[in-house]
């Protein structure tokens, strides 16, 4: 064992440690190295202490929620991952309108809740893939909802393992960034705003968008969701299927013959492979169209 790894046990004995843990089981594209440690914690105050020591010692981890809009690196990652997504308390009910829900909760499973108590403003986020924390992490939307319309405070932790909060527009939420993009912080929870209304008629409107969803998506696929910001002028997956590239394949990477909007992982696709298909991707578009594309999806 390394280092590391022996200290982290030492120190942690009641924390789940993962060592040399393989990155592709972890993130939707099925592709990543072994993280020196994969740590699990199980609660916020878990994650605080954790976060405590590495601060302490000089130590700046990774972090990690459900890995479905990420590209992990084919070398892996040396020091600590964290990993959040078994911080999955609480999810309560506060009043008749508000819902406080944590960082690991599946954005399905928040929305499935909401749902069950006649609650909605959620809909949209029934069939995004990954946990609140990343859905606010990038304010993620679909079929015009998006987290900044019913995040109303999020709590954090900074890199010293303080708990802290924004509220309002004090989260800064934008398309596809909020105050916490590219910050080092984690975040731990969130409360949202909705609206009341029948169970039945929130549960149809959730399967409508889930169909519209099938239907469009490659969902079959592993993948990270769009591969592309939707750039001033037009939509990434209009741009690439009129510069002709669907099915364009790189390895094991290839655009998308369902939804030109989509990279896929056709079958042992390499980090390599995919970054390379992206800058194709984004050369070509540039090429015909005169727009640079920008990429969403995170490299880890």
């Amino acid at each position: 064992m390394t280092e590391l790894q022996l200290t982290l046990n030492h120190e942690f004995p009641d924390m789940e440690l993962l060592a040399e843990e393989p990155l592709f089981k972890h993130t939707s594209f099925k592709i990543g190295g072994p993280a020196e440690v994969f740590a699990l914690p199980g609660n916020t105050h878990e994650l605080s202490r954790l976060l405590r020591w590495c601060y302490g010692a000089g130590i700046t981890p990774r972090i990690l929620g459900s890995g479905t809009n990420v590209l992990a690196s084919d070398a892996g990652r040396r020091g600590l991952v964290i990993c959040t997504r078994n911080c999955t308390e609480p999810l309560e009910r506060l009043d008749d309108n508000h819902i406080r829900c944590a960082a690991g909760v599946s954005m399905a499973r928040l929305a499935t809740y909401a749902c069950s108590l006649g609650l909605s403003g959620l809909e949209f986020a029934h069939g995004i893939p990954g946990s609140v924390g990343g859905g606010l992490y990038m304010n993620a939307g679909a079929y015009g909802g998006e987290m900044k319309q019913v995040a109303i405070r999020t709590w954090y932790l900074d890199m010293t393992g303080e708990l802290r909060c924004l509220e309002g527009e004090a989260q800064d939420f934008s398309y596809r960034h909020s105050a916490f993009t590219g910050k080092p912080w984690i975040i731990t929870e969130a409360e949202f705003a909705l609206t009341p209304d029948e169970p039945q008629r929130i549960r149809e409107r959730m399967q409508e968008l889930m169909s519209k969803r099938k239907s469009s998506q490659p969902l079959d696929l592993p993948s990270a969701g769009s591969t592309f910001k939707r750039p001033v002028g037009g939509y990434a997956a209009a741009l690439i299927d009129q510069a002709g590239l669907k099915g364009l394949q790189i390895g094991g990477a290839a655009v998308s013959t369902k939804h030109a909007g989509f990279v896929v992982n056709l079958g042992g696709a390499t980090e390599e492979d995919v970054n390379n298909l992206i800058a194709e991707i984004q050369r070509r578009v540039l090429a015909h169209s005169g727009i640079a594309l920008e990429p969403e999806v995170i490299r880890f």
